[in-house]
């Protein structure tokens, strides 16, 4: 009993907690909403030679050409009042209701009752109801995306915005990660913009001074050779056109909303694990990152342990350049002892010397298929250690 008491205290907490988290950022839209109304009613207070202003469904004023008036109750507005389609005189005043939602939430107020008023009240109301609905899904839909990938939302909060927003949840997206690695006087952020109109479906968001995340919608069977050719002509774009150089980190695809976080992360580390074991790679998918993405998740006192049992001591250390340019093309020449020697333009008993050289330092004997793997994942746990990158 007392455990199941301990429990729905916890639970009824929890819910506190996000419901307290979800008003707390019902609050901050609605300032910056407001903050949006009052720039507009500035700015047409010299053209609209008369008292100008909004209500809100609460009955209180958010904007108005008179600064002092901004905070007053007018109990004259309600939810009754704000339903209609109409315009309407209240106290020497016009009212013409509008709002982004199917039911209104604000009222424009002009002063006077005659024609003119009207006029001005309906042309305002229009207005400001495209600015709202504009705002609303150009930066509301941004802010509510990034907080997502970011994980500063709480997961139950995460469906009651996306209604909110009318955002489509169950749909197929992924999230790149672009990297700017030399800045120019262009922004990226503007290009990407460009390169991305679709405001309903691709979402640019800024990082940091240097991170830029791509949020993108996917058409059904798109495959991951299709998105590294999308990250492909980011780079492309941003270097030839704009030159400004960049690396793409590549998210796993996902289906839901919930699950962009993860994509997101995938792409750091994706940056990460390329910057440590291939800093030539523009594009970094996080699907390939093969034993690259294990070796990155160990701990490294596990690192330094395994190659201490590989290798004699300081035997690793004892390579040259020269050897280990060798030891890296037969690799990539799939332990072909004839085609390395080809590739490096030099006879075929010269390569065999120097692996024979290796063998001697090293203990390992890279013709042998399970040499080689122990000693490819001990060269890439030693540039791993060297390089000693950020995790996230």
């Amino acid at each position: 009993v007392r455990s199941s008491a301990a429990s729905d205290v916890y639970k009824r907490q929890t819910c506190n907690e996000s419901v307290s988290h979800y008003h707390h950022i019902i609050r901050e839209e609605n300032n910056m909403s407001n903050r949006l109304f009052q720039g507009v009613i500035h700015q047409m207070r010299d053209t609209i030679d008369r008292t100008i202003g909004i209500v809100d469904e609460t009955s209180v004023v958010i904007a108005c050409s008179e600064l002092g008036r901004i905070g007053e109750v007018n109990e004259s507005i309600n939810a009754e009042t704000l339903s209609s389609t109409v315009p309407y005189v209240i106290n020497g005043y016009t009212y013409k209701s509008f709002g982004a939602n199917q039911r209104p939430e604000y009222a424009v107020f002009v002063s006077g009752t005659d024609e003119a008023a009207q006029r001005y009240a309906g042309l305002l109301a229009i207005s400001l109801n495209s600015i709202k609905q504009y705002y609303d899904e150009k930066y509301d839909r941004s802010n509510f995306i990034k907080s997502v990938i970011l994980d500063n939302i709480l997961p139950g909060d995460i469906y009651l915005k996306a209604r909110e927003l009318h955002f489509n949840s169950e749909v197929t997206r992924v999230v790149m990660l672009i990297r700017i690695t030399s800045k120019t006087d262009i922004s990226a952020y503007d290009v990407l913009q460009n390169l991305f109109p679709d405001k309903s479906k691709d979402f640019i968001i800024n990082i940091n001074e240097t991170e830029i995340a791509l949020v993108k919608e996917l058409k059904p069977g798109i495959k991951e050779k299709d998105l590294e050719k999308l990250a492909g002509s980011i780079v492309d774009t941003l270097s030839s056109e704009f030159y400004t150089h960049c690396t793409v980190g590549i998210g796993t695809i996902v289906m839901g909303i919930k699950d962009l976080a993860h994509s997101f992360k995938e792409a750091q580390v994706a940056l990460e694990v390329g910057k440590v074991f291939d800093n030539e790679r523009t594009i970094v998918s996080y699907d390939n990152l093969g034993i690259a993405r294990l070796v990155y998740q160990l701990p490294t006192t596990l690192c330094e342990m395994f190659l201490k049992e590989v290798f004699k001591k300081g035997s690793i250390d004892s390579l040259d350049q020269e050897t280990l340019f060798t030891i890296q093309k037969f690799f990539e020449n799939n332990l072909n002892v004839s085609e390395t020697s080809r590739k490096l333009f030099v006879h075929r008993n010269t390569l065999v010397y120097r692996l024979e050289k290796i063998k001697k330092l090293t203990g390992l004997d890279l013709r042998e298929f399970e040499d080689a793997i122990v000693f490819k994942v001990a060269l890439m746990v030693r540039r791993y250690l060297d390089a000693n990158p950020t995790k996230y």
